[in-house]
């Protein structure tokens, strides 16, 4: 049912007449006969590599001045310790997750050494997860 206010509301934003309304032709996808894509044999393979970090908040954390936490804070997939990150670059990007949540990336720097969070009126809370993630790509 077309509610008359609504109706008045397109007419007066309609520059045509809203009676002659263009169709789109039916568009078929194929004439009967499949199509096969042609086949594309890359050249190369991209590979991926990955490093995740780790750490658990352990006393508050006031964010109002920024924090730089050292990279020996954290720990890898394996669980071990480290003493630097794996910065991918100019082929890659670092991701921060706080609390599981995704980061922008304006707020936050990673350097081999440590990670800079810029000043910030929050707090993290003793027991806050923070990961970073490294991507890195190659090409064999």
């Amino acid at each position: 049912m077309i509610n008359p206010k609504s109706h008045q509301i397109i007419e007066k934003y309609c520059s045509c007449n809203c009676e002659e309304r263009f169709i789109w032709p039916r568009i078929k996808a194929t004439n009967g006969i499949p199509i096969n894509p042609p086949e594309i044999v890359p050249e190369g393979m991209i590979i991926p590599t990955i490093h995740r970090y780790f750490y658990i908040v352990t006393a508050d954390l006031d964010l109002s001045n920024g924090a730089t936490l050292p990279a020996d804070l954290f720990w890898n997939d394996e669980a071990n310790s480290v003493t630097e990150f794996t910065i991918f670059s100019p082929n890659g990007y670092v991701n921060l997750y706080i609390n599981a949540v995704m980061q922008e990336g304006g707020i936050y720097t990673v350097t081999p050494a440590s990670l800079t969070i810029v000043p910030y009126n929050a707090t993290l809370y003793r027991g806050t997860p923070i990961i970073i993630e490294s991507l890195g790509f190659t090409t064999k």
